[in-house]
């Protein structure tokens, strides 16, 4: 099972106009910054293998990965609740999930992570971040709160952005409550399963 026809086709544009960005080299705050599709499709496995997955994304930029997320709950009757601050890419996020035909499995929350992150509820199945590199540590400990044992955080660039988090990855690994492993996949993800 892979997204529907709408979902492929606003994959394969955001694709495409990721790649353009990066070709004219424009800055990184203008850039949609996504997931590269090998990441997407791990994502929309996880995500798949859940029935009635409630999926958290911290970072949701112009929607690509939450048309991964959104189609595999889909599947399942899930939801995505995804947060992002940039006016801007709330904007293209709308459209994109909209023209995806998913926006009835994708919620959006625009403003500052640290401000909505704290007044969501306990009751996620799978979190994914991939925000400001800087602010790791502290969206882990906020969406550890809100995610359900034995329950998943991933998070992305832990290899391509090893300068700021190869400490996030030491301080999973170390941590006796969770199950926590580095996959070598596109630019890295640390994979933290809730176990006490």
């Amino acid at each position: 099972m892979t997204p529907g026809p709408a979902a492929r086709r606003v994959l394969e544009r955001l694709e495409r106009e990721d790649a353009e960005e990066r070709r004219l080299g424009k800055p990184r705050e203008e850039r949609s910054r996504q997931i590269a599709a090998t990441t997407g499709r791990l994502l929309f496995t996880l995500a798949a293998a859940r029935q009635g997955c409630k999926v958290l994304e911290v970072g949701g930029s112009r929607g690509y990965s939450t048309i991964w997320l959104a189609s595999a709950v889909a599947l399942g009757v899930g939801r995505v609740v995804s947060l992002e601050n940039d006016p801007r890419k709330v904007s293209a996020w709308r459209a994109n999930v909209a023209e995806a035909d998913l926006d009835a499995y994708a919620e959006l929350i625009e403003g500052d992570a640290f401000t909505t992150l704290p007044a969501l509820g306990k009751c996620f199945d799978l979190c994914f971040i991939d925000a400001e590199k800087g602010d790791y540590e502290r969206l882990f400990a906020l969406a550890r709160e809100k995610i359900t044992l034995g329950s998943l955080i991933v998070a992305d660039n832990v290899l391509s952005h090893s300068d700021t988090l190869a400490a996030y990855s030491r301080a999973r690994q170390s941590d006796p409550t969770l199950v926590s492993v580095t996959v070598p996949l596109d630019r890295g993800l640390e994979f933290s399963t809730i176990i006490g």
